[in-house]
């Protein structure tokens, strides 16, 4: 029984340490030994969770910035999978899940200015794997923590960090045990008609003992999915996707259906290889490579279709309208090498990663088609079908020296150099017609065998390099000031064109297997500055205080759009092509402004936070559509302004006992008026027009309790997430909506020794039913001459109903 209560204590503490890392601010205090509060009771003793997001090692407490680590403990706790998860408790950034196809848009105290739906994630929150930026949506896989950084952080990352940072700490290779584990996960979810799993493994070896090590990683999983699709077309180009509805023989022999369409299958491994020569250098190299296979878009019709369409009525909660399946397949592949290397004087770090991302994919283009009012709807059998392929490559070399004086002075300086090269490639395909505008509008010109619509490509390449530094010096054992500065340069080429093959061939007689590029070139760039300074005061061991004005920026480009020519007001066919000012967008920065304070008290069993902030945006990035083709592009709007506060805090209730809160307010507004970034289908945005995508409110409580059962240790865990309600646009312009607020409850019981586990857990736990973001907008089922009555573009994504589960895990070690 004495290993056992030595066991349950280590336990305690360990479940007592995940329930404080979700806290944004670090609420984590440092560890302290158990102190005697009175006769009868004991503080209980906190493990310190170190941090490094600020290049050097230190204790969340002690760090005088706004940053969060979430433990890998936390992570078995609370479920958390994927970054949409992580998100729910961390105040001040959300992800909104849009399923697997889509990357979820990553937004940290509201900065946003993208409508919601697919794509959209405008890329103000820079992340990284280890030292090494990401530019790939990756699995959490043998993560030891992820860190948050809140707020801009420009001078040590660089783009991309208008609202903040995210790291993904990976374990590191153990160079003198052996050890590992294998897992599985069996989980049933309300409306799917088959169970879902995974099975994983880690394996870490010594090669030779203490100097050279590897570490294996590999997870593979299969989401059945939920979402039905009862409306897809048997033969495109000859079905009618809009049949009698009313005779479910022709309906049948037009349409069919599949049950839980959006599957999601993904494998995952890792490997690094660890060598250690000596005492001064410490090198990891490292492999990482993701295969995900989505079977369909994660979004419903639910409440999405206009009055007049014939399937209004007909589609369910748990009901996808699209007129085709949609599939994506995805690989990622990541190689890197980071090598730490103690001079003495300072520590070198080198920090080298080539990424490449590759995607295939078909959408239905059946209704844009439709809106853009050049008859595609006359035709009985219209649908429209794209392939799109891409390819994503970086290269990414950072060297800095971090100083290891013992003095009050400290100092850091680094360079910076990354090469992106993005290749894409798109096509619309329209069956059949050719054939009807020939027979039936009387076209003199050939059938298009391709029966390609509209066809483009485009090669973009950036290139950017940086010089970075900071310096601090401790005046006393209380204040600390520390400067910062990044000197950035950026250049932007890109060529790119498009063709209507079918257009040409069957209205104007060109060959019918012709394609047609005439490249258009742009280039474009950018160079400046951005600051730093922080200051922190120690009032007392247990009170710290700090104030930070921080910058941070993301690039500018230039958007894939072939010019229009002169005489554009004079063309009345089908034409895609950007006006003059729509051609570019510029670089936006933003300007943090921020006060907070952390504090301790009655022995470490209670801690408070607080951080109050203001965010200046100049330049903010919008995105919108060209006059003509209505082809998404970005451009810049002139300012915008994001304030609030930012609260957290634990209480040790027990020793068997935690419970940890959170919450966030965030109010974000134009500080501008910005006219025509829809396109001629929008309105005008004004000054104090709320920006999009992100809660003015959330919360998270979380409860973890410890005990014995059967000589074993039952961790019974809940938590409790809720946010208000988000815009879909900016200021509800452009057919905007208010998606309601909704709040989430996850419970699990995990029952374990000291080599297994098994944990059962549900998750949504009362099966709410709630919109996350938008696909397009509620115009679609308004433009009474385009076709309400056949348009399904507009939907909604929406939360994973209630998923019942069971996890097993066994560890062990040599």
């Amino acid at each position: 029984m004495k290993s056992i209560e030595r066991n349950k204590k280590n336990r305690i503490a360990a479940a007592i340490t995940a329930a404080l890392v979700p806290m944004a601010s670090a609420i984590v205090a440092p560890g302290v030994a158990a102190q005697e509060v009175n006769d009868a009771e004991k503080a209980v003793a906190l493990e310190t969770i170190e941090v490094t997001a600020t290049r050097r090692a230190g204790s969340l407490q002690e760090v005088p910035i706004n940053i969060s680590a979430v433990t890998n403990d936390l992570m078995e706790q609370q479920d958390l999978e994927e970054l949409e998860d992580i998100a729910r408790w961390v105040p001040g950034l959300t992800v909104n899940d849009q399923g697997g196809r889509s990357e979820s848009p990553i937004i940290v105290r509201g900065l946003n200015t993208n409508s919601s739906g697919p794509g959209s994630n405008g890329g103000t929150v820079a992340t990284y794997v280890g030292e090494i930026p990401l530019f790939m949506n990756l699995r959490l896989l043998d993560i030891d923590r992820v860190e948050v950084l809140i707020g801009p952080q420009g001078t040590l990352y660089g783009a991309g960090t208008l609202g903040g940072a995210i790291r993904y700490i990976p374990k590191k290779v153990d160079l003198d045990f052996v050890s590992g584990s294998v897992n599985g996960d069996l989980y049933q979810t309300n409306e799917s008609e088959s169970m879902g799993g995974e099975a994983g493994f880690v394996f870490n070896a010594p090669i030779m003992e203490g100097t050279l090590g590897f570490r294996a990683a590999f997870n593979y999983s299969d989401d059945p999915g939920f979402i039905d699709y009862d409306y897809l077309v048997r033969e495109s180009g000859t079905s009618l996707p809009d049949p009698d509805f009313t005779d479910q023989a022709e309906v049948d022999a037009n349409l069919y259906s599949v049950e839980d369409g959006n599957t999601f299958e993904q494998t995952a491994a890792k490997v690094q290889l660890r060598w250690v020569p000596t005492d001064w250098l410490d090198t990891t190299l490292s492999y990482f490579y993701q295969k995900d296979d989505i079977g369909a878009r994660s979004t419903v019709h639910y409440q999405s279709l206009g009055d007049e369409n014939p399937i209004g009525d007909l589609v369910g909660k748990y009901d996808a309208a699209y007129r085709f399946l949609e599939p994506m397949e995805r690989e990622n592949e990541l190689l890197s090498l980071e090598v730490e290397a103690d001079l003495g004087f300072a520590t070198l770090v080198s920090a080298t990663g080539s990424s490449k991302t590759t995607r295939d994919s078909n959408a239905d283009v059946t209704d844009l088609l439709i809106r853009l009012s050049y008859g595609y709807e006359e035709f009985p059998a219209f649908s429209g079908l794209t392939t799109s392929t891409s390819e994503d490559e970086n290269l990414t070399q950072e060297l800095r020296l971090v100083s290891n004086s013992d003095g009050p002075l400290s100092w850091i300086v680094g360079a910076y150099y990354n090469k992106n090269d993005y290749n894409r490639n798109y096509r619309e395909e329209v069956e059949g017609f050719d054939e009807f505008a020939i027979e039936t509008w009387g076209a003199t010109g050939s059938l298009r065998p391709d029966s390609i619509e509209y066809i483009s490509y485009g090669i973009d390449q950036i290139k950017e390099q940086a010089f970075f530094g900071e310096i601090s010096y401790a005046f006393n054992e209380k204040l600390d000031i520390t400067l910062g500065l990044r000197q950035y340069k950026y250049e932007v080429e890109t060529e790119s064109d498009t063709d209507l093959p079918l257009y040409y061939t069957v209205f104007t007689g060109r060959d019918p297997d012709s394609i047609l590029f005439e490249p258009n070139t742009a280039e474009g760039d950018d160079d400046g500055n951005l600051f730093k300074f922080n200051a922190s005061y120690a009032f007392s061991s247990d009170v710290m205080g700090y104030v930070t004005v921080s910058e941070g920026f993301r690039i500018g480009g230039v958007n894939a759009v072939a010019a229009c020519p002169p005489n554009v007001d004079d063309i009345t066919n089908q034409l895609i092509c950007a006006l003059p000012d729509e051609a570019m967008y510029d670089a936006d920065t933003t300007t943090n402004y921020e006060a907070g304070i952390k504090t301790s008290w009655f022995k470490s069993r209670f801690t408070f936070n607080v951080a109050a902030f203001n965010v200046d945006w100049e330049d903010p990035q919008v995105s919108g559509i060209t006059e003509n083709g209505a082809v998404g592009i970005l451009t810049n709007a002139k300012g915008a302004n994001a304030k609030g506060v930012e609260i957290s805090s634990r209480a040790t209730l027990s020793d068997d006992l935690t419970m940890y809160a959170a919450y966030s307010y965030a109010k974000t507004e134009m500080t501008d008026d910005a006219f025509g970034i829809f396109g001629s289908t929008g309105d005008t945005v004004y000054e104090g027009d709320r920006l999009p995508g992100s809660p003015e409110h959330q919360i998270s409580i979380g409860l973890n309790y410890t005990t014995e059962l059967w000589n074993r240790l039952l961790d019974l865990s809940y938590g409790f997430t809720a946010q208000s309600d988000v815009y879909s646009t900016l200021g509800l312009r452009n057919y905007g909506e208010e998606l309601p607020g909704y709040g989430l409850s996850n419970i699990s019981a995990k029952l374990s020794d000291e080599a297994w586990s098994v944990t059962f857990y549900v998750n949504n736990l009362f099966d709410k039913y709630a919109f996350t973001s938008a696909s397009r907008n509620w115009g679609d089922i308004e433009y009474g001459n385009r076709g309400s009555d056949l348009q399904r573009s507009y939907a909604h994504y929406i939360l994973t109903p209630r998923t019942v589960g069971l996890k097993f895990s066994y560890q062990f070690g040599m």
